[in-house]
């Protein structure tokens, strides 16, 4: 039997790969009890050095274990060391009956760390990852395909994190597998699964409808991977998520209860205030940035928030004036929210706005006594250049949120009050 090949390119993917894998019982057990992560303020930026002191780590560009052994079997170490810088590379595993993941490495160097970090727990739990320097300058894309062409072919499933990706999508028009399995990378996943009901193309909530130059020029990559992503004769798609979906028939979802994490953390210490939760919903250009950060200070003044943990797309630039202008202590986790908020501590209450969490950390914490609350998103908020779907698809996150109380702007300007709904 050929084995299963999970593709990941941040860390809320990887996190997910480890639940899927725990759901199936299936995988490499613990060789060893996991490496305590990071304390939830370890890399914070409180007051006005919160831009510099929040900056991301360095990275070497070799990333966390560029190569590995593959694993005989269950409750196999993990390797002793890494490799050193610029060996191994080639040494991508065959898929074999265990779970290989490969970290397609992106950019962003606030990414990067995370998912070393990410990396790290899941070699503790004993599974085979390989770090692929997917986006290292001209040659990276070439390189990529051709050391993963032979584990693509063999394997029997699999696993991705991001349908939207274009690498993963081309991925799959050169090498169909015959299982597939996606798993969340935030709320995108309820936009992939209704684009992928209706028949749509794949695209992005929060891109503009209108076809640019380059997305013209991989519309039939775009195409053809929407089919491979497709239920069919010759092919079955598993959804393996926290969010409501409306999948097309023949997929199969499988619920994501995040019982990995609240085995192997927590539960945690509860605070008596409460922790902010922000977003990237600024930079990708979707909500107004004065207005965003005048709803934080009032979120803050009003539930005596002391904390503020930032989505790791967030600029410094804007980070800087959140800790100035508000007195929240800009937090920069090292781990995806979901482990962070378990191991603690943690605020009795978290507020974000709409995003994957509030659907996620209402399960992830689950019998701690943590209330979560969500913001809705005033039109007034929204900038003139966000894509019309943008108002719609924000509410719908916030809607079928059932396990988050609701704030909503109520009365005069949107920006002044915010109560429970």
């Amino acid at each position: 039997m050929t084995g299963r090949l999970a593709f990941v390119e941040s860390p809320v993917q990887l996190l997910n790969v480890l639940e899927w894998a725990h759901a199936r019982g299936r995988g490499p057990a613990p060789a060893a009890a996991p490496a305590p992560a990071p304390p939830a303020g370890a890399d914070r930026a409180p007051g006005p050095d919160a831009a510099r002191a929040s900056a991301p780590v360095p990275d070497s560009g070799t990333g966390p274990g560029t190569a590995f052994a593959p694993a005989s079997g269950p409750g196999t170490p993990p390797a002793a060391s890494a490799p050193e810088p610029g060996q191994g590379r080639d040494a991508v595993p065959a898929a074999s009956d265990d779970l290989a993941i490969v970290v397609l490495s992106p950019s962003d160097p606030m990414s990067r760390g995370q998912l070393r970090r990410m990396a790290q727990l899941a070699r503790d739990e004993g599974f085979d990852v390989h770090w692929q320097e997917a986006r290292a300058g001209r040659g990276a894309l070439v390189r990529t395909l051709r050391e993963l062409g032979g584990p693509l072919r063999a394997a029997e499933r699999v696993i991705v994190g991001d349908p939207f990706s274009r690498y993963v999508q081309l991925l799959l028009t050169l090498f169909g597998p015959r299982h597939v399995t996606v798993v969340d990378d935030g709320t995108a996943t309820m936009e992939f699964a209704a684009q992928l009901a209706g028949g749509e193309r794949l695209v992005r909530w929060h891109r503009k409808g209108d076809l640019g130059p380059r997305e013209l020029l991989l519309a039939p990559v775009t195409s053809l991977a929407r089919r491979r992503l497709a239920p069919g004769p010759h092919r079955t798609v598993e959804i393996f998520t926290s969010l409501p979906v409306q999948a097309p028939p023949g997929t199969e979802v499988t619920e994501n209860a995040y019982a990995w994490t609240r085995s192997r953390f927590g539960p945690p210490a509860l605070t008596g205030g409460a922790d902010l939760v922000g977003t990237s919903l600024v930079e990708t250009g979707v909500v107004d940035a004065e207005h965003y950060l005048r709803v934080v200070g009032q979120l803050a003044r009003t539930h005596g928030a002391t904390r503020y943990f930032a989505h790791r797309r967030e600029t410094p630039e804007k980070l800087h004036r959140i800790a100035v202008e508000t007195g929240l202590q800009v937090v920069r986790p090292e781990l995806p929210l979901e482990l962070i908020a378990r191991r603690g501590p943690v605020g009795a209450t978290i507020v974000s706005f709409p995003s994957t969490v509030v659907h996620t950390l209402p399960l992830a914490l689950a019998g701690t006594g943590v209330k979560v609350a969500v913001c809705e998103i005033a039109p007034e908020w929204l900038k003139a250049t966000a894509s019309p779907r943008a108002q719609g698809f924000l509410a719908g996150v916030v809607g079928t949120a059932s396990g988050a109380d609701r704030l909503t702007p109520r009365g005069g300007s949107a920006a002044d009050r915010l109560e429970f709904g």
